[in-house]
């Protein structure tokens, strides 16, 4: 339920910073400012306006902090609410001094997401746009971020609305024709009805294809490096990184532990995972190593098979293929600088991709090779790809088409007339899910709780 009282939260993240901000949203915003601030300026605190002046206890006048104070009033504001941002500097003590002085003066402490909940509960954003809004803070690379904010400026929804435009021109016709049964359903009508649901179709088919793709730049995916000792896997995890995150020595089973780093890739957020070598060993460490190598394989998203071009594939080499099983995986065919002496066998399906970690040659192919085996050949220059990439957005859009299709099937079928707009509210209703417009109270709560306090 929402209740128009007025909440605050820090805004800034913990920790000593240059500036931190306390926001205050609610009917009692402005008040509560002109009880705390003491402006520089004659006039007071004006709509749009920064002011200049000290933060005061106005219990016993002690000053608190200089701050830059802005008031922004309702419905022009984040939350469509009256909010105050004070800006202050950063330190944790002062920071939290001022909220604890905001919320003496009436204020509540905000629940993580409520500002964003507010925003969405006043109508000033859908929930595609609320959501995003996390999207934009954990973007890790330029072209996640890119279908973040794409997602939260409304792009996504208006292809969500045209949809729902195609649904609702459905549902009017049919309902008009209940209305009105003296006019049958002819063939003209039918067709009539189906151009309209087509493009509906056609659409929810695109964005629901599109979901692997968003949802891998949004989340991004894990890669496992495995392969035999001495192969050259922790020189390709500093390759790909550009530094020297692992040891690399000459000495097979240097790498003995799980080493994870975060990298992007075309724009891909990939974890990368360095494996210990694997191979047969009475060395009780390193075969809590290899153990631990097996035991990624099946989790990761995709492996790099990593081979020594310069060796005979040996019998490592197929006891590592046969645990890769039926993942997905390139074969990196490393030492490319050397003569070329290993034969793959015909079991070895995977792309292969042929390397020096030495000379850098191949490890753009690579590049492109992990990123096309996740978007497929997609571009994705972050400036054009609108796409879904959560799973709840893409369940309801299976549910929409789903119905939608049933709807299409019954009129052609020649179903009675008053029982076709059912498939179409449905419909409606898991389109709404995305947007938020039929979306249960209880899914809300477990969206916003995921935000951060003060956002």
């Amino acid at each position: 339920m929402y209740v128009r009282d007025t909440i605050a939260a820090i805004s800034t993240a913990v920790g000593e910073g240059g500036i931190g901000i306390v926001r205050i949203s609610g009917p009692a915003s402005l008040p509560i400012a002109n009880s705390i601030f003491r402006a520089k300026s004659n006039g007071g605190l004006k709509s749009h306006r920064f002011s200049y002046g000290e933060v005061v206890n106005p219990g016993n006048g002690d000053l608190i902090d200089e701050a830059m104070v802005v008031y922004m009033k309702g419905p022009n504001s984040y939350t469509r609410e009256d909010v105050v941002e004070i800006q202050c500097h950063g330190g944790t003590l002062v920071v939290s001094r001022i909220l604890s002085l905001v919320l003496t003066e009436g204020a509540r402490l905000a629940e993580p997401g409520e500002f964003t909940k507010r925003a969405f509960l006043n109508g000033r954003i859908d929930l595609v746009q609320a959501e995003a809004v996390m999207d934009v803070i954990s973007s890790r690379t330029d072209a996640s971020l890119a279908l973040a904010q794409h997602q939260r400026e409304g792009l996504l929804s208006r292809r969500i609305t045209t949809v729902k435009e195609g649904i609702v021109y459905a549902l009017a016709y049919v309902e008009a024709l209940i209305d009105f049964p003296e006019d049958d359903v002819d063939v003209a009508v039918e067709t009539d009805v189906l151009g309209k649901v087509a493009p509906a179709l056609a659409e929810l088919d695109a964005l629901i294809e599109g979901f692997d793709e968003g949802r891998v730049l949004r989340d991004g995916v894990s890669v496992v490096i495995a392969g035999k000792p001495n192969v050259g896997k922790s020189s390709l995890l500093n390759t790909l990184l550009k530094e020297k995150r692992a040891i690399v020595t000459s000495v097979p089973g240097t790498t003995r532990d799980l080493i994870e780093e975060v990298v992007n890739i075309n724009g891909l957020p990939v974890k990368l995972l360095d494996t210990a070598g694997i191979r047969e060993s009475e060395d009780q460490v390193e075969q809590e190593g290899v153990r631990l190598s097996l035991d990624r394989i099946p989790k990761a998203d995709l492996v790099l098979f990593v081979v020594d071009g310069a060796s005979e594939f040996g019998q490592d080499d197929a006891a590592i293929l046969q645990a890769i099983g039926d993942k997905s995986y390139l074969v990196v065919r490393n030492k490319a600088d050397l003569q070329i002496n290993a034969v793959l066998p015909a079991e070895c399906t995977g792309p292969v991709v042929a390397i020096s970690t030495l000379t850098g040659d191949g490890v753009p192919e690579l590049r492109d090779a992990i990123t096309n085996a996740f978007m497929h050949g997609h571009a994705i220059d972050g400036r054009e790809f609108v796409a879904v990439s959560k799973a709840r957005h893409r369940d309801a859009l299976l549910k929409a088409r789903t119905s939608l299709q049933s709807f299409v099937t019954n009129l052609e079928a020649g179903v009675n007339l008053e029982l076709l707009p059912v498939d179409l509210r449905d419909a409606l209703d898991a389109v709404g899910e995305v947007t938020g417009e039929t979306t249960a109270d209880d899914v809300l709560d477990r969206i916003f709780s995921s935000f951060c306090i003060g956002k």
